[in-house]
């Protein structure tokens, strides 16, 4: 069972603290099982805007967890505390994966983690990330980098785009499409930066696509056109666009050609159904179509993907 430690200090941002709890530290192991062991690390109680939080573990427990989440880092002007430097210089020197969500890149920077590498945190910020840290390839453009050992998120709700990647990587697509759904955001987010999007992470019931997404999802077979989907969700097709833009950051066919792209994923994962039958399963027609698409996006053939991807019993410890 592998081990997500949370480290925490006075100066974190509670959204992405929170979110990593909820998260990592809940108890999702009637969906995916073995889930993760989860650690609440810190010097002491600590104040997170009007929460107060009593850590589990002191931050050197950092160093024997397999990932390390460091949340949002609120006042950027400020330098992070000594000791939570060490302690996440400690734990990756022990090899753990550590990951940071919107401004806490600040933190990881300034344990010199970043240097060398490409990063991002939240749009609003990478400037002043890349002057503080200029051996930090800072990319304002995308929602998270993965380095290997070392991730960091753009803003707000790409932290959760984050999280998922790292169940995604741990758990597989289609283990990280059962939490999706079950916080009920997207698995999987394309494009750029969270400040193109009014509304990034959708709430239950709080938009206008609530019921016509899940809908599309269990249609992903059939031939649908930007026609139907507005047909279904009574709005004119450019109402439609517009609302899809807010919610999800891109367009309703661009939405739907990554959703089929996803399935394509968990089917080639979890099932041995050939590429043909997958091309016809995910709406794609034809295996070659697939193929074309799939590699384009994904930047592997589908029968590669199968052969990295095919889910296995976890062997963590």
């Amino acid at each position: 069972m592998p081990t997500v430690a949370l480290a925490v200090t006075d100066g974190m941002l509670h959204f992405e603290l929170s979110l990593a709890i909820e998260v990592f530290g809940s108890d999702l192991s009637h969906l995916v099982d073995p889930w993760y062991r989860f650690r609440l690390c810190g010097p002491k109680a600590v104040r997170v805007d009007r929460f107060t939080l009593e850590p589990d573990h002191g931050l050197d427990h950092l160093a024997r967890a397999d990932t390390v989440i460091v949340p949002g880092w609120a006042d950027t002007d400020r330098d992070p505390p000594a000791e939570l430097l060490e302690a996440v210089r400690a734990a990756h020197r022990a090899g753990a994966r550590v990951a940071s969500l919107c401004t806490g890149a600040f933190v990881l920077a300034a344990a010199g983690l970043l240097d060398g590498k490409r990063a991002t945190t939240h749009w609003a910020h990478t400037r002043e990330l890349a002057r503080r840290h200029p051996e930090v390839t800072v990319d304002p453009d995308v929602l998270y980098v993965d380095n290997g050992s070392v991730l960091t998120s753009a803003g707000k709700a790409a932290a959760m785009d984050l999280c998922l990647h790292l169940v995604r990587l741990d758990h597989g697509s289609s283990n990280a499409n059962k939490i999706a759904r079950r916080l009920v955001v997207p698995p999987h987010r394309d494009g750029g930066q969270a400040q193109f999007i009014a509304t990034p992470v959708p709430e239950p019931g709080n938009h206008p696509l609530a019921d016509l997404l899940p809908w599309v999802l269990e249609r992903l077979d059939e031939p649908l056109t930007v026609e139907n989907l507005a047909r279904r969700a009574r709005m004119s097709s450019r109402h439609l666009s517009r609302q899809f833009r807010q919610v999800t950051g891109t367009t309703p066919l661009q939405w739907l050609h990554t959703q089929r792209i996803r399935h394509a994923q968990e089917l080639l994962e979890t099932t041995d159904s050939t590429v043909d039958t997958i091309a016809a399963a995910t709406g794609m027609g034809t295996a070659t179509t697939l193929r074309r698409h799939f590699a384009r996006a994904v930047g592997v053939p589908p029968d590669t993907y199968r052969r990295t991807f095919r889910s296995r019993p976890h062997s963590g410890p």
